[in-house]
């Protein structure tokens, strides 16, 4: 099968590694970590860069204002985003404005235009506190007012709105914008560094997103998961690149790091996990996309970034050696990245238990 970009998913990849190279810089990244952000807990300079590059709006569909590229638009540039790991809120903007998009009203669509000018920020909840990815939200709906609990929430203090899902009165699960202003926030810590909050609702207004009928739930859901794997995918591409320039360069007893059959053989290892999910991603990002089936490749993408991809980092951390573990190299952002992809897929384990229920 081939697996290769369109010519129009190749020049978005193109430019999207570019105005990424340009503006998450190294010395920006250690800047932005060191003063924990400044006013805000994201790199608003690459935000807006990648605003006016057009790489926000080619995701929206064109009745939103974009250039209708989609899902695969979104994966192309969330791997970008993860092989820099440049700190910008795009995993969360991008999930959330592709499902108003395909679910909402004229004036919600109409909305999004701040986003893709980068001067604003949206938010998506898809996990409660003990719950998992697949199951419908314990959170209720009456009267346009949502109760609930949401946890693991990035960029919800800094959102001008929240999507999420509550099981509606008398109906069935939708989806329900719902204002900062209006909810209670609790911030959490992250191995990213970005913000994160558990998010308590107490009949708070919501604005209802498509219909009660479960589709637009299921939409946020299965973008989450294609937007989170293709960040993931992202982030161990250049973990491997920077592993592999490290080995290629780093001398040892004479000789390259890389001349050892050992190393060898390990960064191959990484090299492999890297193919499984891109290959897992793509297919599943596709056929989302298309409109078709996709839960089962998302799936399968999803265990391969919390199972094989993770350990690959482990063995980039290993391959680094002392300095793999060194704030102030690059290799920890990778590390960390990681990590919260897996934490918010909810595991390797869960992910298994998915695909055996779907097979």
């Amino acid at each position: 099968m081939d697996f290769d970009l369109d010519e129009t998913g190749a020049e978005l990849r193109t430019l999207a590694s570019g105005v990424l190279a340009r503006e998450a810089t190294q010395a920006r990244l250690e800047a932005h970590e060191k003063h924990g952000g400044g006013d805000r807990p994201y790199d608003a300079e690459t935000w807006k860069a990648m605003a006016r590059a057009g790489l926000i709006g080619a995701c929206l569909p064109e009745d939103a204002g974009g250039a209708g590229l989609g899902a695969v638009g979104m994966a192309v540039v969330l791997r970008e985003v993860g092989a820099r790991v440049a700190p910008v809120p795009a995993l969360s903007g991008l999930v959330t404005a592709l499902t108003i998009a395909a679910h909402g009203t004229a004036a919600q669509k109409e909305a999004l235009g701040p986003l893709a000018e980068g001067e604003d920020v949206l938010a998506f909840a898809v996990r409660e506190p003990g719950g998992d990815l697949t199951g419908p939200p314990d959170a209720t709906a009456r009267d346009g007012r949502v109760t609930g609990r949401l946890s693991m929430v990035s960029y919800a203090s800094e959102a001008s709105a929240i999507l999420v899902p509550a099981q509606v009165e008398g109906a069935g699960t939708a989806l329900f914008l719902v204002r900062p202003r209006d909810a209670g926030l609790q911030a959490v810590p992250t191995a990213t560094g970005e913000s994160c909050s558990v998010v308590t609702l107490d009949r708070a207004p919501g604005e209802m997103v498509g219909e009660p009928d479960g589709r637009a739930w299921e939409a946020l859901r299965l973008h989450a998961v294609a937007g989170i794997t293709a960040t993931a995918s992202g982030v161990l591409a250049g973990a491997l690149a920077l592993t592999t320039e490290y080995i290629r360069t780093r001398r040892q007893f004479g000789r390259a790091l890389a001349e050892f059959q050992a190393v060898s053989m390990q960064i191959a290892d990484v090299y492999v996990a890297a193919r499984a999910l891109d290959v897992a991603m793509w297919s599943g990002v596709w056929r989302l996309s298309e409109g078709l089936p996709a839960e089962e490749d998302l799936a399968v993408a999803a265990y391969n970034a919390c199972g094989g991809a993770l350990r690959a980092l482990y063995t980039c951390q290993h391959l680094h050696g002392g300095i793999g573990l060194d704030v102030t190299y690059p290799l920890h952002r990778y590390f960390a990245w990681g990590k919260q992809a897996a934490h918010l897929l909810g595991g390797e384990r869960a992910q298994l238990d998915l695909i055996g229920a779907l097979v």
